[in-house]
């Protein structure tokens, strides 16, 4: 049933694809997340930004 829906929503959408505003719009959200991956993953993040890990509930501890 779900297959069925999708294809009616892409025959929708290639009777009536969207605006060029709203292709340019979600490439450029696409290009900012690319860009905050490639800052954080080769200049690294700030100290106060990182997650401290807290021990496991679970862990036995000498």
């Amino acid at each position: 049933m779900n297959e069925l829906r999708w294809l009616m929503r892409a025959k929708r959408w290639a009777q009536h694809p969207p605006s060029s505003k709203r292709v340019k719009l979600v490439f450029g959200v696409i290009a900012f997340c690319l860009l905050l991956f490639a800052i954080e993953r080769f200049v690294g993040v700030p100290a106060w930004m990182q997650m401290e890990r807290e021990p496991s509930r679970f862990s036995i501890k000498p």
